[in-house]
């Protein structure tokens, strides 16, 4: 090898080595934009005062209060109010949930901005108000604010508020991403699964690389409901409150998308074929984890927090824990109805479902493979516990009105079998496939697939079998898709 050759081996790792560390300051630099000294870290102090908020309970040019995004507000500070509420909300057919909530909604709005805005915010704890109409089913209490897309001082900004006061504190946002804001009072775990919840979207300051047709929010959360113990009931419908054991266990009774079960399946997100759709999605929990995926097309591109720098491709799911979120963008390729589902699937089964559909009333014939509808209420206390258990244990082997599945289609059993039958057959399958002829029949014309013993109490066999009567004694067609019948 001649020298000059042999000089420029030897040298060709030291400048690519050269290359790749050029100097911050250089004038080929590229520029850090998450360098802390570009970064505003020393808001001014909070301050809590007893002048209240009246009027609407949430404002600001920067919010969305529903799955629609708004466009960006070009103003580089963005003023909002998200006052906190007490109230009576629906998660489900004829659940009337006790909320507490940001913006007298559940989720509270989403707020957008960019980085490097100014979020000025003020909150009053209006917890203490009576809305006209509307009963109040908890007592005021304390609450406070924890924005995640901030970095302040908690003991300054989050502090909790009493009922009538109001704290206002403001902050730059660093980072670009998709952010949860929740109440952090203790029990924090409560104030979350109670409605106190929501997202801030903040855009690079660049923008975002890719240009889309459609945005929309998606924010994943669990609800954790029981009939009330006090028996109140609000317009004629039983009253669900807070279960906290189940809350503690992780144990949710609904699993849902924007805060109802089903609501993007009613009401679905509009989209044509050949778009670009975006999604905003944000898992809250808060105990359990999201593995989100639209059905029928594949994520071109996912933002891991919704920060571009974090990106993959080409992804069928993405895996969000508690406070996760992504940005997925994603082509609807023919006009059809596109299932955004929880894949895993017991969180489906019990409301984490949607529909973006090209079509101005979207088909519904396939969620029943993913989601079953919750059906109408009945009003007997031990039919409504009967009706939740049914929901969250049995959907993945039978239905009620829509055929077979692992096991019977349960439409209209309490006329076929006996309530004592009914009973020993939920008290010990075992034993009664060892002796009854019909226990026998049953197992054979489903392919030999038993019915595990779920260990049920008498008050549960008995919650079970006041429901299964309740579906038998509607009209038929009235009580929707999973007990249609």
């Amino acid at each position: 090898m001649n020298l000059l050759l042999k000089a420029t081996v030897l040298a060709l790792p030291i400048l690519l080595l050269m290359a790749c560390d050029v100097p911050v300051g250089h004038p080929t630099a590229k520029a850090d934009p998450y360098d802390v000294k570009s970064m505003d870290l020393k808001p001014s102090p909070a301050s809590i005062s007893s002048v209240r908020h009246t009027g609407p309970f949430s404002s600001g040019s920067s919010l969305s209060l529903t799955s629609d995004l708004r466009p960006l507000d070009p103003s580089p500070v963005k003023t909002i109010q998200l006052d906190t509420s007490h109230k009576i909300i629906d998660i489900a057919p004829g659940v009337k949930f006790s909320a507490w909530t940001f913006g007298d909604q559940v989720p509270g709005p989403t707020v957008r901005a960019r980085v490097g805005d100014k979020i000025r915010f003020s909150m009053t704890n209006r917890s203490d108000e009576t809305i006209p109409g509307v009963q109040l089913t908890a007592a005021p209490m304390m609450h406070s604010m924890d924005f995640h897309a901030a970095m302040v001082s908690p003991q300054d900004k989050y502090r909790s508020v009493a009922p009538g006061q109001t704290i206002t504190f403001e902050f730059t946002l660093n980072y670009p991403g998709v952010f949860m804001y929740h109440c952090g009072t203790p029990m924090i775990l409560e104030h979350i699964a109670s409605g106190m919840y929501g997202a801030v979207v903040v855009e690079p300051r660049e923008g975002y690389p890719t240009k889309v047709d459609r945005e929309y929010v998606v924010i994943q959360s669990e609800f954790y409901a029981k009939l009330d113990p006090d028996n109140r009931k609000v317009d004629g419908a039983p009253l669900y409150v807070l279960d906290t054991d189940r809350l503690k266990a992780a144990q949710p009774t609904h699993t849902v998308f924007n805060g109802t079960h089903n609501g993007m399946v009613t009401k679905p997100l509009s989209a044509k074929a050949g778009e670009r759709v975006r999604l905003f999605v944000l898992n809250v929990g808060p105990s359990k984890t999201s593995s989100f995926h639209v059905v029928g097309t594949i994520f071109d591109r996912v933002w891991i927090d919704g920060n571009p720098d974090n990106q993959f491709r080409g992804m069928q799911t993405v895996l969000l824990g508690s406070s996760n979120a992504a940005i997925v963008e994603f082509m609807i390729p023919e006009d059809g109805s596109y299932i955004m589902v929880d894949h895993h699937f017991a969180n489906a089964s019990q409301g984490a479902i949607g529909l973006i559909s090209t079509e101005a009333k979207a088909d519904q014939k396939d969620i029943e493979h993913h989601n079953m509808e919750a059906t109408a209420a009945p009003t007997d206390p031990d039919a409504i516990a009967g009706k939740q258990a049914f929901e969250s244990k049995c959907l993945a082997c039978h239905s009620i009105g829509l055929g077979k599945k692992l096991g019977p289609d349960l439409a209209g059993v309490s006329k076929r079998r006996s309530e004592a039958w009914l009973t020993s057959w939920l008290t010990s399958p075992e034993k009664m496939l060892e002796t009854d002829a019909d226990a026998k029949a049953m197992l054979k014309e489903h392919n030999d697939i038993p019915m595990p013993n779920q260990n049920l109490s008498a008050s549960e066999i008995k919650q079970y079998l006041k429901y299964f009567g309740w579906i038998d004694a509607q009209p038929v067609g009235t009580v929707g898709a999973a007990g249609a019948h």
